[in-house]
């Protein structure tokens, strides 16, 4: 027989047995169809992390942004090479009151709309946050640091975070991507639409470390091996929760010495 029906109760509850704190801040990635039937979805799922963290707690969620970018680098799908000069001067500018997430799920989503959410200020890489620690985690987003030094990621890690995946793998580990700033790693040209100071918009180019997620299951195995790692359910859905510091240091240790590509 099919599990029974999932709620904002029952979810907040198995967040905590997880290991989940009261005033805790997490950064969270989430599946919402692996959860099973949950009455509410999204909704419900987000008020049931905040129940878990608390009024203390601060809930962090990746909204990312990469449709605007440069369209040279689109293949899924690709679009014709006589398009790329209308879509760097057309591509509306990144405006995070209103920019949509794209790729990221539909509780980060609506973390991003939660009232009182404080989303920082990247046209790729943003994050938002609700709670008492949101407006200074979200400050300093560089544009040339998407998941590096001075963003909200590094934040997370001096604040001593954690990760928590919902249902995903490491596959969606963000934090393993602040490792690639710390490792040898390539970098490249990106382009995006920005607002400018006057209201307007502009397209821009700039260069900053090529990320590459292609290994980070693999990663994520090797880390989960080192006991670092609390594993369970909340619903149907397999979730981990881990130190943020505590997967970039494994990851820093890990890259140089397992990375199959660059």
């Amino acid at each position: 027989m099919p599990a029974g029906p999932q709620t904002r109760a029952t979810i907040a509850t198995e967040l905590t047995r997880l290991g989940v704190r009261q005033g805790e801040t997490v950064l969270v990635h989430a599946s919402l169809s692996s959860f099973g039937w949950v009455c509410g979805g999204a909704v419900a799922v987000v008020q049931a992390l905040l129940d878990a963290l608390g009024p203390e707690g601060t809930l962090v969620a990746p909204t990312q942004t990469m449709g605007n970018s440069d369209p040279r680098h689109w293949s899924r799908p690709p679009v014709p090479e006589e398009w790329w000069p209308v879509i760097r001067d057309t591509m509306p500018a990144f405006d995070p009151r209103i920019t949509p997430s794209i790729g990221i799920g539909a509780i980060g989503e609506l973390v991003r709309l939660w009232p009182g959410a404080v989303r920082s200020n990247h046209p790729h890489a943003s994050f938002a946050a609700v709670g008492p620690a949101a407006r200074e985690l979200m400050a300093e987003h560089r544009l040339d640091s998407h998941l590096g030094e001075h963003s909200p990621l590094a934040a997370l890690e001096r604040a001593g975070a954690r990760v928590l995946l919902l249902g995903v793998g490491f596959h969606s580990c963000t934090a393993f991507h602040l490792a690639e700033y710390r490792v040898p790693a390539p970098s490249t040209e990106f382009g995006a639409a920005v607002l400018t100071e006057d209201g307007g918009r502009e397209w821009i180019t700039y260069r900053d470390v090529a990320t590459d997620s292609d290994d980070f299951a693999a990663l994520g195995e090797s880390f989960e091996s080192t006991g670092a790692v609390t594993r369970g359910r909340v619903g149907q859905a397999v979730c981990r929760l881990f130190e943020v510091d505590k997967a970039v240091a494994h990851a820093v240790g890990w890259l140089p010495l397992n990375r199959t590509h660059t």
